[in-house]
């Protein structure tokens, strides 16, 4: 069995592995509310950005990126190649998908600063949009703090499904909801291709 020697080392370590997990999940608690305040503000932008936001947000192309993220087109894939063909292209698609995520993740922030402006005005529908495109901006932001680690995942599972088509719409909704706002924002029409 264990000689003394032993016994002594392994209950030196138990308080160890007690107190670190405790360490742990504190520093976890501390990060939280940083993260949730990131993800709700987003990231430090021009003073100018409110005067013309489309100068700053990047173009994206929607039907590739509901081509990315459409299940469909996933099991098309599957059945059409050999395995090791499908896992390859798959890994390729979830790289391109997560660096649309980010690209549209990045411009949710803007849309939340352009729909806090909007919230404050006086015009009850102005307001409204802009509550709304707000809500739909964190909610994609939240949305993609949780996707871009299970598409990582996915990379390394190929066979996994993990994503919905309905994030190319819910992004399409929003930038429809800043257009809507374009005579108080001027936008291009270059947001979405």
């Amino acid at each position: 069995m264990f000689t003394n020697a032993e016994r002594a080392i392994v209950a030196g370590v138990q308080p160890f592995c007690g107190m670190t997990a405790s360490i742990i999940l504190v520093v976890i608690a501390l990060s939280l509310p940083l993260i949730l305040l990131r993800l709700t503000k987003g990231q430090k932008l021009a003073p100018d950005v409110l005067k013309n936001p489309s100068n700053y947000i990047r173009s994206v192309d929607l039907q590739a990126f509901r081509n990315l993220v459409d299940p469909a087109e996933e099991e098309f894939l599957r059945s059409r190649l050999p395995a090791t063909d499908f896992r390859e292209i798959q890994r390729e698609r979830l790289r391109a998908t997560i660096d649309y995520i980010s690209c549209v993740r990045d411009n949710a922030g803007i849309l939340v600063r352009v729909g806090e402006a909007a919230r404050k005005s006086t015009d009850p529908a102005i307001a409204a949009a802009g509550a709304k495109l707000v809500d739909d901006a964190i909610r994609f932001r939240m949305y993609a703090f949780v996707a871009v680690p299970k598409l990582y995942l996915g990379m390394l599972l190929p066979g996994r499904s993990s994503m919905s088509g309905s994030l190319a719409d819910t992004y399409e909704q929003m930038t429809g909801r800043l257009m809507s706002l374009g005579q108080y924002y001027p936008v291009r029409s270059h947001l979405t291709s």
